[in-house]
């Protein structure tokens, strides 16, 4: 989105200077290009479909998204309509005519945008004379059998050849093109070479290469400078698609990244300096529940803890009103999502609650889907106990509740001794044998295909924590993505957020950070690090982040075992607070929310959000030496919450009345940023 529209073109290619400040939105057509337009694959989607009503907000006609046609896809989240600009048209026409098949309708989402589908299989048959195009234009080639490679080939050139259907019959508008990722690149850098009169940017939320390297445990920051760019990508039998991202980026007008940390990537691997760097947002009425997100985590709480007693029957010995669930989720990528540094900490988390003797337990979730055969039947067990022991609770309450009535009713104190018969007692001992087990909780809800190697499983195996009765964290790997019509967790990944107590994501590769930002507006805290794009964002516009409940791991200018220490610390002062201090970091995390929001985040350059002023201004900064009963409240703790919810909320909607922020000194790649 262009937030804005501060965008400036300068004559490249023989394109004509103008500034899209100067020009009314009547006389531009803005088109988004990207292959998860309509598409789930991965963050993009959730990028262009959460800010999708903003910018129809905004742009209004004049604003179209371009992507593949999918026909499931097609038939439920696309509503097939006629295009109301004669460009367009005349564009689709002209293709339809000459044996391509174009789709235009309105995607079902909030904002209701205007798509452009292309069917990629029905144009395949032009595949050869598209490579050959991309060799006269560029001199990249595409091997035969990488076939993605040669589906995104084929959505740039049908692309391409729709911007200039569209330029030729525009009257007078000018057109901006915005893509997103290699997928789409190749169609920028076919529009560059037949010099179509369009403004283009190319957006990059993360480089391939930098994937590639950081999932094979390279010592990736450290040395962004020193790799042999087109070796690794060689090696690594990508060299024709990292050609197609560098030749993206520098044929773009205006390259932009999502956060800074990927804006220093970049400049090492793709060889060019992002002009812009445009953090991602959320639509924030799609996770707010007003004056709720409170009551809605005790609703969403207890539905965990009812998975909880199925899942530890037999060793429910914990308290569950002094149980704080953490989670990680996503991809399966064990080290570029810190699942390996955060196993290691709680291995030390669990140690610091033992020898502390605390009473406070610590579940922990792994929401991270892998090869599987089905669920664990011990898990499944589980549940069905669980089941039983409360349909024979509810029974005997029956029983009692009709004898106590009819006591009453005669007048009679009833004889609690009577009131249960033989039966009854019988009953409730089969019950309680019914909850024996021999063996220990299990650690995975599924029976994992890769049991043996998986990093995951491997991992506890090497710390030990096994679900024991002595350990003070519990493990729980859930390998496969959270629905409400699951036997086990029914639950949906909104709800199950909004009953876990903090979101732990030490990532080592994030460009961005979808995960703690969905956190960050349901107000459930979360870990994140100086190496996601999410962190650098909150360590930017947040004076003191830790009191709004986001907890930034060094992973950048500490080692391992450092950043583990530093993460094990923020783990267990979280274990420390009381319940009340827990209820205003999350009022204090869910009014950030306002910083992600797609409306405001083109105003927050230069704005620092302030330190909270009631005290204390952490939660952690009056905790007990130890973890204590989270229901002793402290009373001398002096907090206005309204008062402070009321300042933030001045200070994130009006952050330009705080002044002329001075530019910083520019810092060199390795200075620490404090």
């Amino acid at each position: 989105m262009l937030r804005g529209r501060s965008l400036s073109v300068t004559s490249l290619s023989g394109l004509p200077m103008w500034d899209v400040q100067e020009l009314p939105i009547e006389d531009l057509l803005l088109f988004e290009v990207a292959w998860e337009v309509t598409n789930k694959v991965g963050g993009i989607y959730t990028v262009i479909q959460t800010k999708a009503k903003t910018t129809a907000d905004e742009w209004g006609e004049n604003y179209y998204l371009i992507g593949p046609y999918f026909e499931h896809n097609m038939k439920t989240q696309v509503e097939e309509c006629e295009p109301p600009n004669q460009a367009i048209k005349k564009a689709m026409d002209a293709m339809n005519l000459h044996g391509c098949q174009v789709h235009f309708g309105r995607w079902l989402i909030e904002g209701s945008p205007y798509v452009v589908l292309f069917d990629i299989g029905y144009s395949s048959w032009n595949l050869d004379r598209w490579k050959g195009d991309l060799w006269e234009a560029c001199h990249i080639g595409i091997p035969y059998h990488d076939r993605e490679a040669s589906d995104m080939l084929i959505f740039g050139s049908l692309t391409a050849w729709f911007l200039k259907e569209v330029t030729d019959h525009a009257n007078g508008k000018h057109v901006i093109v915005q893509f997103h990722e290699w997928q789409a690149g190749t169609g920028l850098i076919l529009s560059r070479a037949r010099r179509l009169p369009i403004a283009t940017i190319f957006t990059t939320h993360a480089t391939l290469l930098g994937r590639y390297l950081c999932a094979a445990n390279a010592d990736f920051y450290n040395h962004l400078d020193k790799f042999d760019i087109d070796k690794e990508a060689g090696e690594r039998q990508i060299y024709h698609r990292y050609c197609m991202e560098r030749a993206s980026v520098h044929c773009a007008h205006v390259f932009t990244t999502v956060s800074e940390i990927t804006a220093i990537e970049a400049e090492h691997m793709l060889k060019r300096k992002p002009d812009v760097v445009t953090p991602n947002g959320l639509n924030i009425k799609k996770f707010s529940a007003v004056h709720e997100f409170q009551n809605l985590h005790a609703l969403y709480k207890s539905r965990i803890q009812d998975f909880v007693r199925g899942h530890f029957y037999g060793h429910l010995d914990f308290d569950l009103e002094k149980t704080l669930f953490l989670f990680i989720a996503g991809r399966y990528e064990f080290s570029n999502k810190g699942a390996d540094i955060f196993l290691e900490a709680l291995s030390r988390l669990n140690f610091l609650l033992r020898v502390h003797k605390s009473d406070v337990t610590v579940v922990v979730f792994f929401i991270m889907p892998a090869k599987t055969n089905n669920f664990n039947v011990e898990t499944l067990k589980g549940q069905a106990v669980r089941k039983q022991l409360w349909d024979t609770a509810n029974s005997v309450k029956e029983k009692f509740g009709k004898k106590l009535y009819d006591a009453l009713l005669r007048g009679e104190i009833p004889d609690l001794n009577k009131i249960l018969d033989r039966d009854d007692v019988t009953i409730m001992k089969r019950a309680i044998f019914s909850t024996q087990r021999q063996s220990l909780p299990p650690v995975t809800t599924h029976n994992m295909i890769d049991d043996s190697t998986d990093p995951i499983l491997s991992t506890i195996r090497r710390i030990g924590l096994f679900n024991s009765r002595t350990d003070r964290v519990k493990v729980i790997l859930h390998p496969e993505f959270l629905s409400s019509t699951s036997p086990l967790l029914p639950m949906d990944y909104e709800e199950f957020v909004r009953g876990c107590h903090l979101g732990v994501f030490p990532s080592y590769y994030e460009p961005w950070g979808y995960t703690p930002a969905e956190c960050t507006v349901m107000g459930i805290p979360s870990v994140t690090t100086n190496l996601s794009g999410f962190g650098c964002f909150m360590q930017e516009h947040v004076t003191d982040p830790a009191a709004y409940g986001i907890y930034i791991v060094d992973r950048r200018f500490c080692s391992p075992d450092e950043s583990c220490n530093q993460l094990t610390q923020f783990l267990y002062g979280f274990c420390k607070q009381s319940r009340r201090q827990r209820i205003i970091q999350r009022n204090r995390t869910e009014r950030l929310s306002d910083l992600l929001d797609w409306k405001y985040l083109g105003r927050t350059q230069g704005f620092k959000f302030p330190r909270p002023s009631s005290v204390p201004p952490s939660p952690t900064s009056s905790q007990h030496s130890s973890p204590h009963n989270s229901d002793v409240e402290d009373e001398d703790e002096r907090y206005d919450e309204e008062e402070e919810a009321e300042r933030d909320r001045m200070n994130i909607k009006s952050p330009f009345s705080l002044g002329q922020v001075p530019h910083e000194k520019k810092k060199q790649h390795g200075e620490h940023k404090n």
